[in-house]
């Protein structure tokens, strides 16, 4: 029997469903300090938010080998991984998640973060049964700012594009989302609303209790 396409809500995680970046920062730079390389919030914002570890590194350490870049990056997620601790959701998720399933709206969650880091974000937030499938960019053929993640989470919950939102804070997620054809809202967590913009956000808010954003929530995907 076939169905009809419904709206979703999809959500980027780091910066998204939680503010990470500072815990980020330390990580890359306890693991960067050997190679003389300072990550300050301004690289962090413009040269690593968003970006899978294989790009950031070879941006950051060109003269370092592909293989070096890996246990590189594996070595920073482990350590952030041993150092966040208990998260706390942005303001408001956990109200509009209450609200999405109260409008039987499914939603899932798309990264570009290595699956150990989603899986402990989504527990620390006794989060990981409510959503209905959790996209890592890295068991897909390309990652954000390739549409693909997107383009995956909507097929995974049968979503209606056109009808749909999502939930992100960097230039490569806003860029990712938008050319899947989502109304996507940037949250200010790392970058400013008119950069956010520029890459394609609908709106920028500063977190999930902001007014617009509720408003165009309801309106893109018609639950009230």
């Amino acid at each position: 029997m076939l169905t009809s396409s419904e709206p979703c809500l999809l959500f980027d995680i780091d910066g998204t469903l939680v503010d990470t970046d500072k815990v980020h920062i330390v990580a890359f730079n306890e693991i960067l300090s050997r190679f003389g390389i300072d990550v300050d919030e301004e690289t962090y914002r413009h040269r690593i938010s968003g970006r899978m570890n294989n790009d950031v590194l070879a941006d950051l350490l060109p003269h370092v080998s592909v293989s070096d870049h890996i246990k590189i990056g594996q070595e920073k997620e482990a350590l952030f991984r041993s150092m966040v601790g208990d998260m706390e959701p942005l303001a408001g998720l956990m109200d509009l998640l209450d609200w999405a399933d109260a409008a039987g709206l499914r939603y899932a969650a798309v990264t570009n973060a290595p699956k150990e880091n989603a899986e402990l974000v989504l527990q620390s937030l006794q989060a990981t049964e409510r959503f209905s499938a959790v996209i890592l960019s890295d068991e897909l053929d390309h990652a954000k700012p390739h549409p693909l993640p997107y383009l995956t989470g909507l097929s995974r919950l049968d979503g209606d594009v056109t009808r749909s939102v999502a939930f992100e804070d960097s230039k490569s997620g806003v860029t990712s989302a938008s050319a899947a054809g989502l109304g996507v809202i940037g949250l200010t967590t790392s970058l400013d609303g008119a950069t956010l913009q520029s890459f394609g956000a609908y709106l920028t808010a500063p977190d999930y209790h902001d007014e617009e954003l509720r408003r165009f929530i309801k309106d893109r995907t018609g639950k009230h």
